[in-house]
């Protein structure tokens, strides 16, 4: 690896996994949100409506993607979790900023429910024909998107106040 710092400085290696961090959760982001906006509000009537279109997908179609994006932006955030517990944690703690902080503690424990309930959640897309499942199905789908809304609104506010080129 240290061959590569001959080319980029280690503030731009980290930059650029904390960007490509951020790309992954953002597709997660669309994928979950294209998802549970399907299941919530599936579509009786079709139209041309922007919002009708949006939620108009079939869910299923998402399982895969869903269950590959959640692993590799969770391995991503566990590698740039050692520069952040040096760089960023410490300060933020110095700085008295607690909420912050124990926002980010969890985060880090939602994102790890939702990649322990992978599992569950692959099994029930891959079984979507059977109705008795819909409910798990649909709000298991749910728990994720928020799962993922909540850890990308907070990993953005803790990169605000102290972020990784700083």
């Amino acid at each position: 690896m240290d061959f590569l710092f001959d080319y980029i400085s280690v503030t731009t290696f980290w930059t650029i996994l904390l960007i490509v961090h951020g790309l992954l959760a953002i597709a997660l982001l669309g994928a979950l949100t294209h998802q549970a906006a399907s299941v919530l509000m599936p579509v009786r009537v079709p139209s041309d409506g922007f919002v009708t279109r949006f939620r108009a997908v079939k869910g299923a179609g998402y399982v895969t993607a869903v269950c590959v994006l959640w692993v590799l932006t969770f391995l991503m955030g566990a590698w740039i979790y050692i520069k952040y517990r040096i760089y960023v944690r410490i300060p933020i703690e110095r700085a008295g900023f607690w909420k912050t902080q124990g926002f980010f503690e969890m985060k880090e424990h939602m994102v790890t429910i939702g990649l322990g309930v992978l599992p569950a959640y692959w099994y029930l897309w891959k079984n979507a024909d059977d109705a008795g499942t819909a409910t798990a199905r649909r709000w298991l789908t749910v728990v994720l998107a928020a799962i993922c809304w909540f850890s990308f609104l907070v990993g953005h506010v803790v990169n605000n106040v102290r972020g990784l080129g700083s």
